[in-house]
This record gives structure tokens, C-alpha cells and sequence, in this order.
């Protein structure tokens, strides 16, 4: 997944526009990091900090939920441009393993983009692993232009 022509906006001016509108998103520091957008994709990273552990020594679910809903409105607005009122109406989430201490990535994938919804999923893996901890589908409500 990289930057492409068939987006409507980079990685860096999602990065800046993110900053301006969600400025919360960074609050004790900057751990999600866009890494790339392509036609209907996007890829996200999510730092590894102890602010983001739970009793177990796990990465919590609203870490891994966070992930999954920025990583999906990332992929959205590389589609449509800067739409700050894009909101979620869904986030289904399935745990599927323990990830370990260590970087989350989020592989986005929108299904269907239409004029008023947005339908994607997002595959969550730790860093340097090959099997999925976490799979998320989502919809997002896209306000009439």
C-alpha cells in the first residue's frame, strides 16, 4: 500500500489534518502513525507503550478498537478528501489472540464506498508477526456533500 495518484489526499496531509481536527488522538504523545494509503487501503501502526497495556500484559481492546477505527477513517479520507464529519455508525471486533508487546499494525480495506456509507475491515497483527490478533469490520456515515 502506497501513496497513489488514485488518492485524494497523502500520507502527510492526512497526518497534518488528523493533527488539526484530533488533536486528542496524540494526548500523552504521538503512537498511531499513518504508514501508507492506496486505492481503497490504508495501513497504520500503533507504537508499543505501557499506557496501552492491560493486567495480563496484553495490548488492551480499546488499543486494538482505537486501531481499527482510525486506520479505517484514514482509508476513507484518501478517498474522499478532508470530511471531518465522517462518523462511525458500526465497529464489529474479534480478538482472536493475545498480541504480544510489541507494535500493532492495522491493514485497512474498504469494501464499498459509496456517496453516504463507507464499509471496510481492518486486519490487526503485532509487528513481525504473520497471524492476526484482531479483525474488525466497520461502517462509516458519510454526510451529503
Amino acid at each position: 500500500m502506497m501513496n497513489s495518484a488514485a488518492t485524494r489526499m497523502s500520507v502527510s496531509q492526512i497526518d497534518a489534518y488528523l493533527d488539526e481536527v484530533f488533536p486528542q488522538l496524540h494526548h500523552g504523545g504521538r503512537t498511531y502513525v499513518v504508514e501508507a494509503v492506496g486505492p481503497m487501503t490504508a495501513r497504520m501502526r500503533c507504537d508499543y507503550h505501557e499506557r496501552h497495556l492491560r493486567p495480563g500484559g496484553t495490548l488492551s481492546g480499546p488499543t486494538m478498537m482505537t486501531l481499527a477505527d482510525v486506520a479505517l477513517y484514514v482509508a476513507i479520507l484518501a478517498q474522499i478528501g478532508p470530511v471531518a464529519l465522517a462518523v462511525t455508525t458500526n465497529l464489529n471486533v474479534n480478538f482472536l489472540r493475545k498480541p504480544g508487546q510489541a507494535a500493532l499494525i492495522g491493514e485497512a480495506r474498504l469494501l464499498k464506498l459509496g456517496k453516504r456509507l463507507a464499509v471496510g475491515e481492518v486486519a490487526i497483527y503485532s509487528q513481525g508477526e504473520a497471524e492476526m490478533v484482531c479483525h474488525a469490520t466497520g461502517t462509516y456515515s458519510i454526510p451529503a456533500a
